[in-house]
Protein backbone atom coordinates (compact mmCIF):
# COMPACT_ATOMS: atom_id res chain seq x y z
CA UNK A 1 0.00 0.00 0.00
CA UNK A 2 1.64 3.43 -1.16
CA UNK A 3 2.48 5.97 1.35
CA UNK A 4 2.78 10.17 1.58
CA UNK A 5 5.79 10.77 3.28
CA UNK A 6 7.78 13.84 3.89
CA UNK A 7 11.51 14.75 3.47
CA UNK A 8 12.77 18.18 4.61
CA UNK A 9 9.39 19.39 4.63
CA UNK A 10 8.84 18.64 1.19
CA UNK A 11 5.69 15.35 0.62
CA UNK A 12 6.74 12.19 -1.54
CA UNK A 13 5.49 9.66 -2.95
CA UNK A 14 6.24 6.17 -1.46
CA UNK A 15 4.80 2.99 -3.09
CA UNK A 16 5.73 -0.37 -4.39
CA UNK A 17 5.63 -1.14 -8.32
CA UNK A 18 6.26 -3.93 -10.18
CA UNK A 19 8.53 -5.35 -6.95
CA UNK A 20 10.46 -1.65 -7.33
CA UNK A 21 10.04 0.51 -3.90
CA UNK A 22 9.53 3.49 -5.82
CA UNK A 23 10.17 7.21 -4.04
CA UNK A 24 8.81 10.18 -5.72
CA UNK A 25 9.57 13.82 -4.63
CA UNK A 26 7.17 16.36 -4.76
CA UNK A 27 7.23 19.83 -4.12
CA UNK A 28 4.55 20.19 -1.87
CA UNK A 29 5.09 21.38 1.47
CA UNK A 30 3.98 19.15 3.93
CA UNK A 31 1.18 20.25 5.08
CA UNK A 32 -2.95 18.93 6.07
CA UNK A 33 -4.24 20.04 2.50
CA UNK A 34 -1.25 19.30 0.47
CA UNK A 35 -1.16 15.74 2.19
CA UNK A 36 -4.92 15.23 1.55
CA UNK A 37 -4.79 15.92 -2.14
CA UNK A 38 -1.40 13.58 -2.59
CA UNK A 39 -3.25 10.99 -0.71
CA UNK A 40 -6.16 10.96 -3.58
CA UNK A 41 -3.44 10.87 -5.88
CA UNK A 42 -2.29 8.00 -4.03
CA UNK A 43 -5.41 6.11 -4.58
CA UNK A 44 -5.42 7.01 -8.09
CA UNK A 45 -2.39 5.26 -8.77
CA UNK A 46 -3.13 2.35 -6.74
CA UNK A 47 -6.18 1.18 -8.84
CA UNK A 48 -4.76 2.35 -12.28
CA UNK A 49 -1.85 -0.39 -11.09
CA UNK A 50 -4.42 -2.79 -10.26
CA UNK A 51 -6.00 -2.49 -13.33
CA UNK A 52 -3.32 -2.24 -15.49
CA UNK A 53 -3.97 0.90 -16.08
CA UNK A 54 -0.83 2.88 -14.20
CA UNK A 55 1.84 4.47 -17.16
CA UNK A 56 4.84 5.54 -14.92
CA UNK A 57 6.12 8.33 -17.04
CA UNK A 58 2.59 10.13 -17.12
CA UNK A 59 2.66 10.72 -13.86
CA UNK A 60 6.28 11.26 -13.25
CA UNK A 61 7.70 12.73 -16.14
CA UNK A 62 11.00 13.82 -14.46
CA UNK A 63 11.86 10.10 -12.64
CA UNK A 64 15.12 8.34 -13.12
CA UNK A 65 13.12 5.37 -13.11
CA UNK A 66 11.12 6.43 -16.23
CA UNK A 67 13.63 4.44 -18.79
CA UNK A 68 12.85 1.32 -15.92
CA UNK A 69 9.97 1.42 -16.89
CA UNK A 70 9.35 2.08 -20.50
CA UNK A 71 8.74 -0.84 -22.00
CA UNK A 72 5.67 -1.85 -19.49
CA UNK A 73 4.42 1.94 -19.93
CA UNK A 74 4.55 1.56 -23.94
CA UNK A 75 2.55 -1.77 -23.38
CA UNK A 76 -0.09 -0.42 -21.32
CA UNK A 77 -0.32 2.53 -22.79
CA UNK A 78 -1.20 0.88 -25.92
CA UNK A 79 -3.97 -0.23 -24.73
CA UNK A 80 -5.45 2.33 -23.06
CA UNK A 81 -8.51 3.75 -24.70
CA UNK A 82 -7.70 7.76 -22.80
CA UNK A 83 -4.41 9.66 -21.94
CA UNK A 84 -3.99 10.05 -18.21
CA UNK A 85 -2.92 13.50 -17.31
CA UNK A 86 0.64 13.68 -15.78
CA UNK A 87 1.21 14.18 -12.39
CA UNK A 88 2.52 17.66 -12.46
CA UNK A 89 -0.09 18.50 -14.00
CA UNK A 90 -2.37 17.49 -11.73
CA UNK A 91 -1.05 19.04 -9.01
CA UNK A 92 -1.18 22.77 -10.35
CA UNK A 93 -4.96 21.77 -11.04
CA UNK A 94 -5.14 20.64 -7.01
CA UNK A 95 -3.87 23.87 -6.25
CA UNK A 96 -7.23 25.57 -5.39
CA UNK A 97 -8.78 28.53 -6.92
CA UNK A 98 -8.92 31.92 -4.99
CA UNK A 99 -12.76 31.49 -3.84
CA UNK A 100 -12.27 27.71 -2.75
CA UNK A 101 -9.13 29.12 -0.30
CA UNK A 102 -10.40 31.59 1.15
CA UNK A 103 -12.95 30.14 3.41
CA UNK A 104 -10.15 28.06 4.93
CA UNK A 105 -7.95 31.14 5.42
CA UNK A 106 -10.94 33.04 6.84
CA UNK A 107 -11.58 30.44 9.91
CA UNK A 108 -7.88 29.69 10.39
CA UNK A 109 -7.93 33.68 10.84
CA UNK A 110 -11.05 34.78 12.56
CA UNK A 111 -9.75 33.36 15.74
CA UNK A 112 -7.35 36.78 16.52
CA UNK A 113 -9.31 39.48 14.55
CA UNK A 114 -12.38 41.42 16.53
CA UNK A 115 -15.70 41.20 15.33
CA UNK A 116 -15.41 44.13 13.50
CA UNK A 117 -12.19 43.85 11.30
CA UNK A 118 -13.55 39.94 10.63
CA UNK A 119 -16.91 41.88 9.39
CA UNK A 120 -14.33 44.31 7.42
CA UNK A 121 -12.90 41.80 6.38
CA UNK A 122 -15.98 40.02 5.09
CA UNK A 123 -17.30 42.55 3.07
CA UNK A 124 -13.86 43.11 1.39
CA UNK A 125 -13.76 39.58 0.29
CA UNK A 126 -17.65 39.52 -1.17
CA UNK A 127 -17.50 42.99 -2.71
CA UNK A 128 -14.31 43.57 -3.81
CA UNK A 129 -11.86 40.10 -4.07
CA UNK A 130 -14.18 37.47 -4.94
CA UNK A 131 -15.64 38.66 -8.03
CA UNK A 132 -12.19 39.61 -9.72
CA UNK A 133 -10.01 36.68 -8.20
CA UNK A 134 -13.00 34.03 -7.26
CA UNK A 135 -12.83 31.53 -10.24
CA UNK A 136 -8.92 31.93 -10.71
CA UNK A 137 -6.35 29.21 -9.41
CA UNK A 138 -4.50 30.74 -6.69
CA UNK A 139 -1.07 30.10 -8.19
CA UNK A 140 -2.42 31.91 -11.63
CA UNK A 141 -2.82 34.95 -10.04
CA UNK A 142 -0.07 37.68 -11.80
CA UNK A 143 1.70 40.71 -9.82
CA UNK A 144 0.69 42.54 -13.00
CA UNK A 145 -3.11 41.11 -12.51
CA UNK A 146 -2.57 42.13 -8.82
CA UNK A 147 -1.64 45.98 -9.94
CA UNK A 148 -3.99 46.07 -12.62
CA UNK A 149 -6.81 45.46 -9.85
CA UNK A 150 -5.43 48.15 -7.85
CA UNK A 151 -5.55 50.48 -10.70
CA UNK A 152 -8.91 49.44 -11.27
CA UNK A 153 -10.38 50.75 -7.89
CA UNK A 154 -8.33 54.11 -7.75
CA UNK A 155 -9.66 54.88 -11.46
CA UNK A 156 -13.03 54.36 -10.18
CA UNK A 157 -12.32 56.66 -7.68
CA UNK A 158 -11.06 59.24 -9.89
CA UNK A 159 -13.91 59.36 -12.41
CA UNK A 160 -16.33 60.06 -9.36
CA UNK A 161 -18.09 57.23 -9.06
CA UNK A 162 -20.39 56.80 -6.39
CA UNK A 163 -18.68 54.85 -3.47
CA UNK A 164 -15.27 55.23 -4.85
CA UNK A 165 -12.59 54.14 -2.37
CA UNK A 166 -9.80 56.55 -0.68
CA UNK A 167 -6.30 55.56 -1.35
CA UNK A 168 -6.64 54.74 2.58
CA UNK A 169 -9.52 52.07 2.08
CA UNK A 170 -8.06 51.04 -1.26
CA UNK A 171 -4.70 49.76 1.20
CA UNK A 172 -7.43 48.13 3.29
CA UNK A 173 -8.56 46.28 0.62
CA UNK A 174 -5.39 45.11 -0.50
CA UNK A 175 -4.20 43.97 3.11
CA UNK A 176 -6.45 40.49 3.10
CA UNK A 177 -5.34 40.01 -0.34
CA UNK A 178 -2.08 40.19 0.48
CA UNK A 179 -2.12 38.47 3.13
CA UNK A 180 -4.26 35.08 1.01
CA UNK A 181 -1.72 34.88 -1.72
CA UNK A 182 1.44 35.04 0.93
CA UNK A 183 0.02 32.31 2.89
CA UNK A 184 -1.41 30.50 -0.19
CA UNK A 185 2.26 30.64 -1.97
CA UNK A 186 3.72 28.93 0.99
CA UNK A 187 1.30 26.57 1.75
CA UNK A 188 1.37 25.40 -1.98
CA UNK A 189 4.78 26.22 -3.33
CA UNK A 190 4.72 28.61 -6.10
CA UNK A 191 5.77 32.13 -5.60
CA UNK A 192 4.48 35.08 -3.81
CA UNK A 193 3.05 37.35 -6.84
CA UNK A 194 2.77 40.35 -4.05
CA UNK A 195 6.17 41.38 -4.52
CA UNK A 196 7.21 45.02 -4.30
CA UNK A 197 3.12 46.02 -4.43
CA UNK A 198 3.82 48.81 -1.92
CA UNK A 199 0.00 50.88 -0.33
CA UNK A 200 -0.61 53.88 -1.62
CA UNK A 201 0.36 56.86 -0.07
CA UNK A 202 -2.78 58.26 2.20
CA UNK A 203 -3.21 61.97 2.55
CA UNK A 204 -2.80 63.20 6.21
CA UNK A 205 -6.68 63.71 8.01
CA UNK A 206 -7.36 67.22 8.07
CA UNK A 207 -7.22 68.22 11.81
CA UNK A 208 -9.74 70.88 12.70
CA UNK A 209 -9.93 71.34 16.41
CA UNK A 210 -12.50 73.92 17.95
CA UNK A 211 -10.91 76.99 20.02
CA UNK A 212 -12.11 76.93 23.44
CA UNK A 213 -14.27 79.89 22.80
CA UNK A 214 -16.02 77.85 20.36
CA UNK A 215 -16.42 74.88 22.75
CA UNK A 216 -17.92 77.07 25.01
CA UNK A 217 -20.20 78.44 22.07
CA UNK A 218 -21.36 74.86 21.22
CA UNK A 219 -21.71 73.87 24.91
CA UNK A 220 -24.11 76.82 25.89
CA UNK A 221 -26.45 76.27 22.84
CA UNK A 222 -26.89 72.49 22.31
CA UNK A 223 -29.16 70.54 23.27
CA UNK A 224 -29.61 70.15 27.42
CA UNK A 225 -29.71 66.53 27.08
CA UNK A 226 -26.68 66.06 25.30
CA UNK A 227 -25.03 68.85 26.99
CA UNK A 228 -23.06 66.33 29.22
CA UNK A 229 -22.31 64.01 26.39
CA UNK A 230 -20.62 66.38 24.69
CA UNK A 231 -18.90 67.60 27.84
CA UNK A 232 -16.89 64.45 28.33
CA UNK A 233 -16.61 64.29 24.76
CA UNK A 234 -14.49 67.49 24.68
CA UNK A 235 -12.91 67.20 27.54
CA UNK A 236 -11.60 63.50 28.01
CA UNK A 237 -10.26 62.84 24.19
CA UNK A 238 -12.23 59.97 24.14
CA UNK A 239 -12.45 58.23 20.94
CA UNK A 240 -16.00 57.52 19.51
CA UNK A 241 -15.91 53.77 19.95
CA UNK A 242 -14.64 54.50 23.92
CA UNK A 243 -17.33 56.59 24.86
CA UNK A 244 -20.25 54.41 23.13
CA UNK A 245 -18.87 51.60 25.01
CA UNK A 246 -18.46 53.46 28.56
CA UNK A 247 -20.07 51.47 31.56
CA UNK A 248 -20.68 53.01 34.68
CA UNK A 249 -18.94 50.40 35.90
CA UNK A 250 -15.23 52.43 34.86
CA UNK A 251 -16.72 55.02 35.91
CA UNK A 252 -14.83 56.09 39.71
CA UNK A 253 -15.71 59.54 40.51
CA UNK A 254 -14.31 58.98 44.14
CA UNK A 255 -11.08 59.10 41.82
CA UNK A 256 -11.90 61.32 39.29
CA UNK A 257 -10.79 58.85 36.57
CA UNK A 258 -12.47 56.77 33.87
CA UNK A 259 -10.80 53.30 32.69
CA UNK A 260 -10.84 52.47 29.23
CA UNK A 261 -11.13 48.50 29.22
CA UNK A 262 -13.49 48.35 26.35
CA UNK A 263 -14.96 49.97 22.92
CA UNK A 264 -18.43 49.36 21.03
CA UNK A 265 -18.34 48.87 17.53
CA UNK A 266 -21.43 48.19 15.56
CA UNK A 267 -23.24 47.23 18.27
CA UNK A 268 -20.32 45.00 19.30
CA UNK A 269 -18.12 45.04 22.97
CA UNK A 270 -14.78 44.84 22.01
CA UNK A 271 -11.32 45.66 23.32
CA UNK A 272 -8.86 48.70 23.38
CA UNK A 273 -7.78 49.95 19.93
CA UNK A 274 -4.13 49.21 21.20
CA UNK A 275 -2.51 48.24 24.21
CA UNK A 276 -1.90 52.09 24.71
CA UNK A 277 -5.19 52.50 24.93
CA UNK A 278 -5.99 50.33 28.02
CA UNK A 279 -5.88 53.13 29.83
CA UNK A 280 -6.91 55.58 33.10
CA UNK A 281 -8.26 58.89 32.23
CA UNK A 282 -7.91 61.60 35.01
CA UNK A 283 -10.87 63.72 34.81
CA UNK A 284 -11.25 67.49 34.87
CA UNK A 285 -13.86 69.18 37.19
CA UNK A 286 -16.60 70.09 34.47
CA UNK A 287 -16.31 66.49 33.48
CA UNK A 288 -17.08 65.38 36.76
CA UNK A 289 -19.54 67.87 37.68
CA UNK A 290 -21.24 66.57 34.09
CA UNK A 291 -20.97 62.76 35.29
CA UNK A 292 -22.69 63.05 38.37
CA UNK A 293 -25.48 65.02 36.62
CA UNK A 294 -25.61 62.02 33.70
CA UNK A 295 -25.91 59.43 37.18
CA UNK A 296 -29.21 60.98 37.74
CA UNK A 297 -30.45 60.20 34.50
CA UNK A 298 -28.76 56.81 33.64
CA UNK A 299 -27.19 55.82 37.09
CA UNK A 300 -29.84 52.32 36.97
CA UNK A 301 -28.59 51.05 33.52
CA UNK A 302 -25.34 49.74 32.14
CA UNK A 303 -24.10 52.47 29.99
CA UNK A 304 -23.23 55.92 30.83
CA UNK A 305 -25.28 57.23 27.50
CA UNK A 306 -27.91 55.77 26.64
CA UNK A 307 -31.54 55.72 25.65
CA UNK A 308 -34.23 55.08 27.96
CA UNK A 309 -34.08 51.22 27.34
CA UNK A 310 -30.61 51.09 28.55
CA UNK A 311 -29.06 50.93 25.63
CA UNK A 312 -26.10 52.18 24.15
CA UNK A 313 -26.34 55.37 21.99
CA UNK A 314 -26.28 55.06 17.86
CA UNK A 315 -22.96 57.79 17.48
CA UNK A 316 -24.30 57.89 13.61
CA UNK A 317 -27.50 58.33 14.69
CA UNK A 318 -26.26 60.98 16.87
CA UNK A 319 -24.14 62.45 14.59
CA UNK A 320 -26.77 63.23 12.21
CA UNK A 321 -29.83 64.14 14.32
CA UNK A 322 -27.71 66.11 17.28
CA UNK A 323 -24.10 67.05 16.09
CA UNK A 324 -24.16 68.99 12.73
CA UNK A 325 -27.57 70.21 12.76
CA UNK A 326 -26.67 71.75 16.34
CA UNK A 327 -23.12 72.97 14.34
CA UNK A 328 -25.36 74.17 11.40
CA UNK A 329 -27.90 76.72 13.58
CA UNK A 330 -24.82 77.84 15.56
CA UNK A 331 -22.64 78.80 12.19
CA UNK A 332 -20.16 76.89 13.09
CA UNK A 333 -17.57 75.02 10.46
CA UNK A 334 -18.89 71.52 9.96
CA UNK A 335 -16.29 69.23 11.39
CA UNK A 336 -16.56 65.72 12.01
CA UNK A 337 -17.68 64.58 15.99
CA UNK A 338 -14.19 63.08 15.86
CA UNK A 339 -12.51 66.67 16.26
CA UNK A 340 -13.69 66.42 19.74
CA UNK A 341 -10.90 64.31 20.47
CA UNK A 342 -8.37 66.90 18.63
CA UNK A 343 -9.63 69.55 20.32
CA UNK A 344 -8.82 68.29 23.89
CA UNK A 345 -5.65 67.49 22.90
CA UNK A 346 -4.73 71.06 21.42
CA UNK A 347 -6.00 72.50 24.61
CA UNK A 348 -4.08 70.19 27.07
CA UNK A 349 -1.36 71.40 25.35
CA UNK A 350 -2.54 75.13 24.84
CA UNK A 351 -2.46 74.74 28.74
CA UNK A 352 1.23 73.79 29.34
CA UNK A 353 -0.08 69.88 30.61
CA UNK A 354 3.29 68.01 29.98
CA UNK A 355 2.92 65.78 26.38
CA UNK A 356 3.77 62.43 27.78
CA UNK A 357 0.58 63.03 30.17
CA UNK A 358 -1.27 64.02 27.41
CA UNK A 359 0.02 60.53 25.13
CA UNK A 360 -1.28 58.41 28.41
CA UNK A 361 -4.48 60.23 28.49
CA UNK A 362 -5.12 59.64 24.57
CA UNK A 363 -4.42 56.01 25.18
CA UNK A 364 -0.59 56.95 22.50
CA UNK A 365 2.62 55.09 23.30
CA UNK A 366 4.59 57.98 23.03
CA UNK A 367 4.32 61.36 21.95
CA UNK A 368 5.13 61.35 18.75
CA UNK A 369 1.92 61.98 17.31
CA UNK A 370 1.29 64.79 19.42
CA UNK A 371 4.25 66.72 17.81
CA UNK A 372 3.29 65.64 14.49
CA UNK A 373 -0.21 66.62 14.83
CA UNK A 374 -0.63 68.80 16.92
CA UNK A 375 1.82 71.02 17.75
CA UNK A 376 1.40 72.80 15.26
CA UNK A 377 -2.10 74.31 16.96
CA UNK A 378 -0.04 75.63 19.84
CA UNK A 379 3.26 76.86 18.97
CA UNK A 380 3.65 78.95 21.88
CA UNK A 381 3.34 75.78 24.28
CA UNK A 382 5.41 73.47 22.32
CA UNK A 383 8.05 76.45 21.21
CA UNK A 384 8.07 75.85 17.77
CA UNK A 385 7.82 79.32 17.44
CA UNK A 386 11.90 80.22 18.35
CA UNK A 387 10.49 82.87 21.71
CA UNK A 388 12.40 80.52 24.14
CA UNK A 389 15.31 80.42 22.44
CA UNK A 390 14.63 84.69 22.45
CA UNK A 391 13.99 84.75 26.09
CA UNK A 392 17.17 83.02 26.68
CA UNK A 393 19.57 85.24 25.07
CA UNK A 394 17.32 88.17 26.62
CA UNK A 395 19.22 87.01 30.04
CA UNK A 396 22.45 87.94 28.35
CA UNK A 397 24.05 91.13 27.18
CA UNK A 398 24.96 89.13 23.80
CA UNK A 399 26.72 92.09 22.63
CA UNK A 400 29.16 91.72 25.45
CA UNK A 401 29.61 88.29 25.38
CA UNK A 402 30.77 88.82 21.44
CA UNK A 403 33.40 91.79 22.41
CA UNK A 404 34.57 89.10 24.91
CA UNK A 405 34.88 86.60 22.40
CA UNK A 406 36.93 88.93 20.10
CA UNK A 407 39.38 89.81 23.01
Amino acid sequence: MGNIRARDGKLFFDFTYQGIRCREQTVLIDNRINRSKLNSIMNTIEAEIRLNRFVFKLYFPSSTRCQLFSEIDLKVQHHLAENVEPLSTQIMSNIPTFEEFIGEWVAENKIQWKKSHYKNVQMIIESYLLPVFGSIRLNEITRPSLIKFRASISESRRSGVKGALSNDWINHVMTPLRGILNEAAMRFDFPTPFINIKPLKIDKTAIEPFSLAEVQFFLSRVRDDFKDYYIVRFFTAMRTAEIDGLKWQFVNLNRNEILIHETLVDGNVETPKTSASYRSIQLSQPVVDALKRQRKVTGNKDYVFCNANGNPLDHRNVTKRVWYPALNEMRLKKRRPYQTRHTCATLWLAAGENPEWIAKQMGHSTTKMLFEVYSRYVPNATRQDGSAFDRLIEQVNFNTMLENVDE
